[in-house]
């Protein structure tokens, strides 16, 4: 293995200390040039030899053989530690020059700051000033001083008005970009620092919706400038990106008119389109700047049919400046857009009105993609299964892209709705094809397929965490999928395969494992393969394996990110090749309202409603668990979109099929959905501890009853076992009470909120949960040796002992008790129950 040659030995300097090391016995050893070549040859190899291989070591290279193992170990321990210190020096190294970086854009920020400090402070002389004049004297300064320059859309009719309109452009972002034109302020949550993606801010009392990033990219400015322009590659939004017209601009630059089209995030609302014009130059200092504005309203632009499914949105003088450094470049963006609010229904507009969603959709996305391209360039990023980063990603554009066509479901597509049961709650859009080609490849295409189905519905969600939603969808596939429609879209990519659900039954065995095979450096998009387990009903193949595989992203599962969280998925064939055809169906949960602790406290209402019946009745019938705070709880909108492949003579069969399924979904998710929506002390337990579940108050009746009836003693105090309360006393019991249903294989169906601390899961995925996954070896001996005291006299005294938790934590505890838990009757077994007193995490 050929190897560096290290430097000859020099007694002054510093490099000497790879030929000189210093012997347990304080004496310094020498080596030649060709020992230290031999030793890094194999040092390569193995940085941490046993003893057995130094002494193979000496044996086989003659030119060490004057030196003693132990010198030879000596010699590794040394180099290990020069090798840590040259990592770790290389780190601060980065480190060091990340900091300078952001000192200067803190320093800039800071410029900034004092700038418009002190243009508030003439603003406000001046207006004291002009109180004291005559009021007509007052509108003439006012006028000169507050309007804006117009351009005027006479001028883009020559390339002499483009290139005008174009500086006038550039000035006006340069102002937005690091000038005091708009009121910016710093983004909740994303506070700058060494490890941080960049500074960002959002704009304050500005005409529209505007949001601002400066970061370190370690990337030459004219390859990040040609990364940004391609807005298909990172805006997952951007539905088409052409550009008409370029011609050269007289100081070297390019003039652009680009007309592009934007997704609209749910079934609610349209889509947006932009018909702009795009200037890209070089500054005196060495800057490259792109910016880019909306050229007029919805009468110009490329054809006005095929945009008749649009709203013609307005952006503002918007772009990147991008500033070489030391190290890479340091980047500008400013997104300042008009998104006509006013064209999509009252409950939506927040979403149309916030600067934080422009943040999160495009200015942080913008920057967090040239992060993740500049970390793969280096070769710090590692994917699984042997796959390219480039092909990862064109994996996530391409599941984000077909979930948004089946959303938009736009007529150039060839998506037409289809006629419906009379029910409004799911839609059903179909595209005729006779082949559904694959990205590159033909061989790869659904070429038995007569179209695409689609069913889609929306709902609004109120006081359910979106990140903590799509976390249990993600986990628990089983609570809301069906194992058979999976298998019929799965089947759809193997030749000879069958056209309907039912025609080959399955058996799913609830198993579902993940398999990574990427996410960006900051973890906020997984990319995975999804394997679910099944078997076949039929004799002839019973011991086949029909396992299914799908491609799934999934993103914003982390409770601290803000925007929106997505789940999507494909089914793809077991040697999925990088062309493989998708069809992609999920969920998307897009927050209307900023979710802060403020809003949290003030969380009261529990329900799950559908969209359509929450404006109109919903809030009304709501009124008893609602107050005046009401109006900060943290509402979102969920959209499902399930897409079908059916044969020719199958549509109607696959509707109904999809209709139904997508409401079964619909309802899987309303149940899951309540159990997770936070109730102010109790936020776990959501509307179950309310007067509208008579099964937990009942449960809760039997527990205490039965724990009196056979231990003789009280399991909560005297007082608080009468009415309603006795299960609020029982959810906030100090004690982990738990309870497991009495089958050949015990699974738990409730915990009180010391009990799901203390197993580290909710209430809803408890029902996963087997008794014997939480007691270690010694625990379950002791449980199945007391069973039949337990089940004879009705109750049993556990020694103390360790049990588990879902997340892998030992917990132990100082005594546990098992009782049965008997029906009104008394002489029917409902359940057993435990309660670990005093437990502790390990």
């Amino acid at each position: 293995m050929a190897m560096a040659v290290a430097p000859q030995h020099r007694e002054s300097s510093s490099s000497g200390s790879i030929n000189k090391h210093l012997t347990d016995n304080g004496k310094y050893v020498r080596y030649t040039t060709e020992q230290v070549e031999a030793l890094e040859r194999v040092y390569a190899e193995c940085p941490k030899p046993s003893s057995l291989r130094r002494q193979q070591l000496v044996r086989e290279c003659p030119i060490l053989s004057n030196i003693e193992p132990k010198q030879i170990k000596v010699w590794f321990q040394n180099r290990r530690c020069r090798e840590k210190q040259r990592k770790e020096s290389s780190r601060l190294q980065t480190v060091n020059r990340k900091l300078t970086a952001m000192n200067k854009l803190l320093m800039e920020e800071n410029d900034r700051l004092q700038k418009q400090v002190s243009q508030l402070v003439c603003e406000n002389g001046f207006m004291q000033q002009q109180l004291q004049t005559a009021p007509a004297a007052t509108d003439a300064s006012c006028d000169s001083v507050v309007t804006p320059p117009q351009h005027s859309l006479r001028d883009a009719n020559n390339p002499a008005g483009l290139l005008s309109i174009a500086e006038e452009t550039l000035a006006e972002f340069l102002s937005k970009a690091t000038g005091t034109a708009v009121d910016w302020v710093q983004m909740p949550g994303m506070k700058p620092g060494p490890d941080s993606v960049g500074i960002f801010a959002i704009s304050q009392r500005c005409s529209g919706v505007a949001a601002r990033a400066c970061g370190l990219v370690s990337l030459e400015p004219s390859k990040i400038a040609e990364i940004l322009k391609d807005r298909q590659s990172w805006f997952r939004d951007c539905r088409n990106l052409e550009v008409f017209t370029m011609f050269p601009a007289g100081n070297g630059g390019t003039i652009e008119l680009v007309y592009s089209q934007v997704y609209a995030p749910t079934i609610l609302a349209p889509a947006r389109d932009f018909w702009t014009l795009r200037y890209t130059t070089s500054l005196e200092n060495g800057s490259l700047v792109v910016c880019e504005r909306s050229l007029s309203g919805s009468g110009a632009g490329p054809n006005a049919a095929a945009a008749a499914q649009f709203v013609r949105a307005e952006m503002l003088p918007s772009g990147y400046l991008i500033r070489p450094c030391e190290g890479g470049s340091i980047i500008h963006i400013v997104d300042h857009l008009n998104l006509q609010a006013w064209s999509v229904p009252e409950v939506l507009r927040p979403l149309y009105e916030s600067s934080k969603a422009v943040a999160q959709k495009m200015t942080i996305a913008a920057l967090r993609y040239v992060r993740q391209i500049a970390h793969e360039t280096s070769g710090e990023v590692v994917y699984g299964l042997g796959r390219q980063p480039a092909v990862l990603r064109t994996f996530s554009q391409r599941l984000s892209r077909g979930f948004n066509d089946a959303i938009n479901g736009f007529n150039d597509d060839g998506w037409s709705l289809m006629n419906s049961d009379g029910a409004e709650d799911v839609i059903i859009a179909v595209k005729s094809t006779k082949n559904l080609i694959s990205a590159n490849n033909p061989a790869h295409s659904l070429s038995f397929l007569g179209g695409i189905l689609c069913a889609k519905a929306s709902m609004l969600l109120q006081n359910v965490p979106p990140a903590v939603l799509v976390r249990f969808l993600r986990e628990h596939r089983s609570e809301w999928a069906d194992f058979s429609v999976d298998a019929y879209s799965a089947a759809s990519l193997k030749a000879g395969s069958y056209a309907y659900p039912g025609m080959r039954p399955m058996r799913f065995t609830g198993s579902q494992i993940i398999m990574p095979l990427g996410h960006t450096i900051e973890q906020e998009e997984l990319l995975e393969v999804i394997r679910l387990e099944g078997h076949s009903f039929a004799q002839e193949d019973a011991f086949v394996s029909r396992d299914i595989h799908l491609l799934q992203i999934c993103s914003g599962i982390d409770e601290n990110s803000v925007g929106a969280c997505e789940l999507v998925f494909a089914p793809i064939d077991e040697m999925f090749p990088d062309d493989a055809p998708l069809l992609p169906s999920g969920f998307r949960i897009i927050p209307l309202e900023s979710k802060t602790k403020d809003a949290q406290e003030a969380l009261t209402s529990n329900r799950t409603l559908d969209l359509t019946s929450s404006l109109e009745v919903g809030l009304a019938t709501n009124h008893a668990a609602v107050d005046g705070s009401s109006c900060h709880s943290l509402r979102s909108v969920l959209t499902i979109a399930f897409q079908f492949p059916f044969e020719s003579n199958l549509p109607d069969n696959v509707a109904t099929m999809a209709r139904q399924y997508v409401r079964s979904v619909i309802s899987s998710v309303q149940r899951v959905a309540t159990a997770i929506s936070p109730s102010g002390s109790s936020p776990a337990l959501g509307p179950k501890l309310s007067a509208g579940s008579p099964e937990a108050l009942t449960l809760a009746h039997w527990i205490c009853q039965s724990y009196s009836y056979h231990l003789g003693a009280e399991l909560l105090r005297s007082d608080s076992v009468g009415g309603d309360s006795i299960l609020k006393h029982l959810w906030q019991h100090a004690d982990a009470v738990l309870c497991c249903s009495l089958e050949s294989l015990p699974v738990f169906i409730f915990a009180n909120q010391a009990g799901l601390d203390m197993l580290e899961t909710t209430l809803v995925a408890l029902q996963d949960i087997t008794l014997d996954k939480i007691f270690d070896e010694s625990g379950r001996k002791a449980l199945f040796t007391d069973f039949a005291k337990l089940m004879q006299q009705g109750f049993a005294c556990l020694p103390a002992g360790i049990c588990m938790s879902t997340m892998g934590r030992n917990v132990s505890y100082e005594q546990a008790v098992a009782w049965k838990v008997l029906a009104a009757e008394e002489n029917t077994v409902h359940c057993i129950a435990f309660s670990f007193v005093n437990w502790s995490f390990l």
